[in-house]
């Protein structure tokens, strides 16, 4: 029989651990100054090396995606700090650590995301953060609330003004959602003209509203904050648009929010757009849109690799999920999407340029 601890002493544990983890590391001072200063310059003296030792900030870095993010970070030389809300993640940060690639150092911190103070805390010292945006419905129910939308948008606030406040923080990679992009209202007389998905792309929050498709609501209120603060507090920001999240066991490691991302699914597929991308790709794209931000990189990008764009397609995700394939893609006898395929498309070129890919277009007639 196992002994139930208290949070105290599982705190205790956590704070021990940490001391040893970071025992190799310069001591960070905490700045005591906290209003705006003056960002430094980003496109000079830009050296190679220096950027491979910088230290950067993952917040929820024991998410799905955090975990890929911080390790693909951690082999290309980043000194890399995770944040973590519960004493519960001890472990998951004792894996990492057995586990992980490359040179770079790995530090775990405390950092609420509902407290800016806290925030400071664990930016401190950092040149870049990592918003990933990880957040589960508490009840393990709904996959994701209208109340969650709301807190979603407010932690996104927090994480920007801290950022801003951290002096030696440089730059900023938001993840946001393709969803944060793709659900429009629709004008049936004007499907002569094909309707483009892209970086330039917003989501209609009455629209999200509406269909109560929360999760989409979310993330499109959640990067809108994130860019009104940054562009007020004179922040480098770009925020990636990822697909619906897969790759090894995906559904039990990240269950809320593939339940989250597939509600409206039907719609999304008959309008083919539901598109997905692989974790590994999608830390890749992360850490090259970073490195590029000292040059060129700047605004949004759409990251997908593979669009599920029929029948088959859509079964063979709802296998993985254990999810019923209608409801993907529909009962095709009372739901005829084929007519509709060709007059919408995502493009994600913005996105390949920069990771010297060939520029993918999901719709043969318009590429």
């Amino acid at each position: 029989m196992g002994v139930v601890r208290s949070w105290e002493s599982r705190q205790a544990e956590l704070e021990s651990f940490c001391r040893r983890l970071v025992a190799d590391t310069t001591t960070i001072h905490r700045r005591k100054d906290l209003e705006p200063q003056p960002k430094n310059n980003l496109f000079g003296d830009y050296d190679e090396e220096e950027e491979r030792n910088t230290l950067v900030c993952v917040t929820s870095g024991v998410s799905y995606l955090g975990l890929a993010l911080v390790n693909k970070l951690l082999q290309k030389g980043y000194s890399v700090r995770i944040t973590i809300e519960n004493p519960e993640d001890i472990e998951k940060v004792r894996e990492m650590k057995e586990s992980r690639e490359g040179n770079g150092k790995l530090e775990v911190v405390m950092g609420k995301l509902s407290d800016v103070d806290s925030l400071l805390n664990a930016f401190e010292g950092c040149h870049g953060v990592f918003h990933t945006s990880a957040f589960t419905d508490p009840a393990g129910l709904s996959g994701y609330t209208k109340s969650m939308a709301e807190i979603e948008a407010r932690v996104s606030e927090n994480v920007m003004e801290a950022c801003a406040r951290t002096t030696t923080i440089k730059r900023c990679v938001f993840t946001s959602s393709l969803l944060a992009c793709v659900w429009q209202q629709q004008n049936p007389e004007s499907q002569d003209a094909p309707i483009t998905i892209n970086h330039t792309s917003w989501t209609n929050e009455s629209l999200c509203k509406e269909k109560k498709v929360y999760y989409a609501l979310g993330k499109v209120r959640a990067e809108k904050a994130a860019w009104r603060i940054a562009n007020e507090r004179g922040l480098k920001l770009t925020t990636i648009c990822p697909a619906l999240i897969t790759g090894p066991d995906f559904c039990r490691s990240n269950p809320t929010s593939t339940i989250a991302y597939l509600k409206g699914a039907q719609e999304m597929y008959c309008h083919g757009l539901i598109a997905t991308v692989d974790v590994t790709k999608l830390a890749e794209a992360h850490a090259i849109v970073f490195k590029a931000m000292n040059s060129t990189a700047s605004g949004r990008y759409i990251c997908f690799d593979k669009l599920i764009d029929n029948q088959t397609e859509a079964e063979i995700l709802a296998k993985e999920i254990g999810m019923p394939k209608h409801k993907i893609c529909g009962d095709s006898s009372s739901i005829n999407c084929s007519s509709l395929h060709r007059f919408m498309k995502i493009s994600n070129d913005k996105l390949n340029r920069l990771m010297s890919g060939p520029i993918r277009c999901y719709n043969q007639h318009y590429c």
